[in-house]
């Protein structure tokens, strides 16, 4: 017997519960900034914090960073602003709802 999907019902080879959730979300903002003894980092904000564990282990992989998710952010060691939206929009979102600003 196949595997059902608890959110949408449908079979997991038809859900599209995940497509869906990328789909729906508002706006995503990535800037860089100084934290501790000037160090630079890169911030994601605007991510579903259901999916904010995994975004932020994909990236922190991608990047070869460390990084954490926590408070509805997604902190990364270093600068990567300029590298950010090819790779959120490679997994996924949508290029329209993702801004990337200067350094803050």
């Amino acid at each position: 017997m196949p595997e059902i999907c608890n959110k949408c019902g449908l079979i997991l080879d038809l859900c599209v519960c995940e497509v869906l959730d990328k789909e729906e979300v508002k706006k995503i903002t990535v800037y860089a900034t100084a934290k501790k003894f000037k160090k630079l980092v890169t911030v994601v904000e605007g991510i579903d914090k259901s999916k904010l564990d995994d975004l932020a282990k994909d990236l922190k992989h991608k990047l070869a960073c460390g990084g954490t998710a926590k408070d509805g952010l997604v902190i990364l060691q270093g600068n990567h602003t300029n590298k950010m939206k090819n790779i959120l929009v490679a997994m996924g979102y949508p290029g329209e709802v993702i801004m990337v600003l200067g350094r803050k």
